[in-house]
């Protein structure tokens, strides 16, 4: 048995101690997930575009991250219109940025590893960050809008009467409630991921120039910043989707 099969086999117990039968469907929206990203990689590297290619997987994984990890219901609805609305503003963000930015490929860090390798892979290297930028915030923004979906619906329930500034004032204390723990959530994830390169800088005695102008430093800090931006603007977006819905839903009484 190898290490990562045991500990596949340890994360399904552990979820299904834990969750029962939603661990076990949480589980396999997960495998579902890995699998929908490995097939992004393949039909990318086949040549199809990319963006056609990581939007349509954006979806699907958003999808299986709200519906299958959560009970379906109105918040699970909130949290999957809320998702689509933030993901298409952050690659409008996105796509402008890596452009300007000009950190796809290699870094001089990588030129002992890519020794005796070939990099003409017929695939842009820029279309490669893009599509990885996109799928890499999807976790943090279906996240943040479950979070905020869930609790903004269970208060609505308890106080249907409730009116919208108070939905909203309600939304932007969860909000809040959230956002530290998100951000922390992405900064360590940050950190870890580059704790041997920032080791490597520490040692060579990178300048603060070099490092703002390392490629893979740069590439991961694009990254981590899109994600919280994504995260910050699923508050508002949330809050909006509940008052429409609630508004909606009165006004068809």
């Amino acid at each position: 048995m190898t290490t990562i099969t045991a500990l596949v086999l340890i994360l399904f117990a552990a979820m299904l101690l834990a969750g029962g039968k939603q661990g076990f469907v949480s589980f396999l929206g997960l495998m579902l997930n890995f699998c929908l990203v490995f097939i992004s990689v393949v039909l990318i590297s086949y040549g199809f575009p990319y963006l056609i290619i990581t939007l349509v997987n954006a979806v699907i994984i958003l999808v299986i991250s709200i519906y299958f990890g959560n009970q379906q219901g109105r918040n699970a609805d909130i949290a999957f219109i809320t998702s689509l609305v933030v993901v298409a503003a952050v690659i409008l963000l996105i796509i402008p940025i890596e452009h300007w930015a000009q950190v796809q490929g290699f870094g001089p860090e990588n030129t002992e590893d890519l020794e005796g390798l070939s990099l003409q892979l017929g695939v842009k290297f820029l279309d490669v960050s893009c599509a990885m930028t996109i799928l890499s915030c999807l976790g943090a923004v279906a996240e943040a809008a479950v979070a905020i979906a869930t609790g903004l619906v269970e208060i609505e329930d308890h106080n249907p009467t409730i009116s919208n500034q108070k939905l909203k004032s309600e939304g932007l204390v969860i909000g809040k409630e959230i956002i530290g723990t998100a951000f922390n959530t992405l900064f360590f994830g940050f950190y870890g991921e580059l704790l041997a390169l920032f080791i490597w800088f520490s040692r060579l005695h990178y300048s603060f120039g070099m490092v703002m102008n390392d490629k893979i430093f740069i590439s991961e800090f694009i990254m981590t910043l899109i994600s919280s931006i994504g995260v910050i603007l699923t508050i508002p977006v949330t809050i909006w989707v509940v008052i429409r819905h609630k508004n909606k839903a009165h006004s068809t009484k």
